[in-house]
């Protein structure tokens, strides 16, 4: 049966055709869709884990226990799962186990664009990477085999191209794999420094026997022409490549970037006269080339940043631009902001108003840095404001009574929760905000442990996050809600006054929620307004000036009334039915 796929989707009918079982992720675009097609057959148990070091854990245990299984992130969640990542290679596997990562050249939705290439070759893990949404089907399908076969985990390169472009993909039907007996084995799964030794000696030969299979496996293919052009490229890069040239040029295509092969590239490399390298981000086969005595022409023609496109590459070879249609105006910049009604702003503008520093986190609560709020003094990675902040006053004390963190309620669980624990042990006079709006927002509204519901939005486990900040050791703990100003005002100045650990929990749902029901719109009576602008400092999307006079959109606003409470002339009002 064939059907359009985005990568991401057919990434998970390839993991459930090869007999997953167990997939533990945590949302981050531009891998998510990943298990949340997962997630839709009943057959799999699929879950959100708090962050991706748990993911890649329970990976490992469902694997160990004998079945296949996979978790899923994207690049910086890598990070993140590293830990457990670098030791996996040592221990090997069961159960097949899949490690998919998404990576995101030109950062559509993240804070770098580094290279997941790196960690393969760094873990010593075999890692595959397709070019379309068929080969992400095929791809994700045989890794669980390739695993097993090397006793290996395998990384699924994704990026954001591939992810989220649509392509037709043939698919099959789901193969049962026989769960493989569980027998303790220590010298293979417990790293202790004497088993590790030996561990890191098999890591070595499973490498030389992945570099020999790279040679002449599937994933890597050579395309000839009647051309003294050779281009080597891999994933998204292909495609640009084949929509420029066609079949005018040979062509290695690499589908597995590590290892990389040697004969295969040095023989392609004889049948040309001039050796190109086409492939986003950082030198990995470029370098690869060079090391074994080639001198591709690579970096020095294609930039390290961003993404390619077709025009990128026509450029760099002269080609003559194919023609496009353009609109005759220039569409205006449309930056991206919080939500008209999100629960957000009016803990913002409170905070901004109050000149206070803040340091921030990752979520969509990070849109409080732009204008006209422009309230976040640092954005680093998940649940680094917390132990910012905690290093930030143990270099300025006096700083205290003027600086927050902020964290949303889905980042404090994935990495937020130990930070709060070094404010409390080591007693930094230091105040924590919660941006709780009972989900996961930026990221498309998952589930995470403080919704009360799963994956498949069954009831599950609820944290509390009141009791947990106190079981932690912070005794101040309070909850407002972010439409009264006033209370936050109250809030945040009070907890700033006290010489002890505070955190106050901003708790109001994300509009955005289908249970959420708006309340009617807010108008403004002209006579009434005076033009002073004090409404537009929220950055409320409805909220705008038409002829002088502040205007707000009916089709935006959704009655929080943050506005109403700020206008001093009372011109803002409730529209009469």
């Amino acid at each position: 049966m064939k059907k359009l796929m985005i990568g991401n989707e057919a990434v998970s009918r390839g993991l459930y055709e090869g007999g997953i079982k167990v997939v533990s992720s945590y949302p981050g675009t531009p891998s998510t869709e990943i298990t949340e097609f997962l997630a839709k057959y009943d057959d799999i148990k699929s879950e959100w884990a708090p962050n991706e070091k748990v993911g890649a854990e329970v990976a490992f245990g469902a694997s160990l226990a004998g079945v296949r299984s996979a978790c899923a992130m994207k690049h910086v969640g890598l990070n993140v799962a590293a830990d457990p990542l670098f030791t996996l290679s040592y221990t090997g596997v069961n159960g097949g186990l899949i490690v998919c990562v998404a990576d995101d050249p030109a950062m559509h939705s993240s804070q770098n664009e580094q290279d997941s290439r790196h960690y393969a070759i760094a873990a010593k893990v075999p890692m595959l990477e397709p070019s379309d949404s068929q080969e992400a089907y095929e791809f994700a399908k045989s890794a669980f085999d390739l695993s097993e076969k090397f006793d290996t985990p395998v990384i699924l390169r994704m990026c954001t191209r591939v992810a989220h472009s649509q392509s037709i993909v043939e698919i099959g039907d789901r193969v049962e794999i026989p769960d493989k007996p569980y027998v303790k084995n220590g010298a293979k799964f417990i790293m202790v420094p004497a088993n590790a030794i030996k561990r890191h000696v098999v890591v070595e030969e499973r490498t030389a026997k992945l570099k020999e299979y790279a040679e002449t496996c599937p994933f890597n293919r050579v395309e000839k022409a009647d051309s003294d052009i050779g281009i080597i490229t891999s994933g998204t890069s292909y495609q640009y490549v084949k929509e420029v040239f066609g079949d005018t040029v040979n062509v290695l295509k690499i589908g597995m970037p590590n290892p990389l092969p040697e004969q295969l590239i040095l023989d392609f490399a004889a049948g040309v006269k001039t050796l190109y390298v086409i492939e986003e981000l950082d030198p990995i086969i470029e370098t690869h080339c060079r090391n074994l005595g080639l001198k591709p022409i690579g970096k020095d023609l294609f930039s390290p940043l961003g993404e390619y496109s077709q025009e990128t590459i026509a450029k760099a070879f002269n080609k003559p631009e194919k023609p496009t249609v353009k609109a005759d105006t220039v569409s205006p910049a449309r930056p991206p902001m919080m939500c008209a009604g999100c629960p957000h702003r009016g803990l913002y503008y409170t905070l901004a108003k109050n000149k206070i520093t803040v340091i921030g986190d990752i979520g969509c609560y990070t849109l409080g840095a732009q204008p006209p709020l422009s309230a976040v003094d640092s954005t680093l990675c998940m649940g680094a404001s917390v132990s910012g902040l905690h290093g930030f006053l143990k270099a300025n004390s006096d700083a205290a009574s003027k600086t927050v963190a902020v964290i949303g309620d889905s980042t404090f669980m994935h990495s937020g929760i130990t930070g709060l624990v070094n404010i409390a042990y080591n007693g930094t006079n230091a105040t924590v905000i919660i941006l709780d709006n009972s989900i996961t927002g930026m990221t498309g509204h998952q589930q995470n442990p403080t919704t009360g519901f799963n994956i498949k939005g069954d009831p599950a486990g609820k944290v509390d996050l009141e009791s947990l900040c106190r079981a932690i050791g912070i005794r101040r703990v309070r909850v407002v809600d972010p439409y009264d100003l006033k209370a936050c005002d109250t809030a945040i100045k009070e907890e700033l006054s006290v010489n002890e650990p505070s955190v106050i929990i901003s708790r109001r749902p994300c509009v955005l929620l289908k249970y959420v029901k708006a309340a009617p719109p807010l108008a403004v009576d002209k006579d009434k307004c005076r033009s002073c602008k004090k409404c537009m400092s929220l950055g409320c999307p409805a909220i705008s000036f038409k002829e002088g006079k502040a205007h707000i959109d009916a089709t935006l606003c959704v009655g929080c009334e943050v506005c109403k409470g700020l206008c001093p002339f009372g011109a803002i009002i409730k529209e009469e039915n």
